[in-house]
């Protein structure tokens, strides 16, 4: 249950990234919120593969800000501008950066405020 929760996390998350971008760029939301997601929604699964898949030996944990939330925000940035740009979407240098920065702030805030809790 831990897992699904912080992965339905994630995934909101992202898709909140997206249709944030898309309303401050005056473009459809919903209409076009599949073309915006998808390339970050892949990254998103392939960090959490890359993060279940390094714990293999230890107990993965899917709130702790290192390995996992480090792993999962790089391999969704990382993935999700490479497969916008194998798609032809942009990738403009200042939109790498100011995506760097939200979806560390949605992905890792998140587990950083549960720490904090704890």
């Amino acid at each position: 249950m831990k897992r699904l929760a912080s992965f339905g996390a994630d995934a909101l998350l992202v898709i909140v990234f997206c249709a944030i971008g898309r309303r401050s760029h005056d473009e459809a939301v919903i209409a076009g919120l599949l073309k915006t997601v998808w390339p970050f929604g892949i990254g998103l699964l392939l960090g959490w593969a890359i993060a279940i898949a390094l714990a293999r030996d230890t107990r993965f944990d899917p709130t702790a800000l290192w390995p996992s939330g480090i792993i999962i925000w790089f391999a969704t940035l990382a993935g999700g501008m490479a497969l916008r740009a194998i798609s032809g979407q942009g990738v403009a240098l200042s939109f790498v950066i100011v995506a760097a920065c939200v979806l560390a702030l949605f992905l890792l805030g998140w587990r950083a405020a549960i720490r904090a809790l704890r």
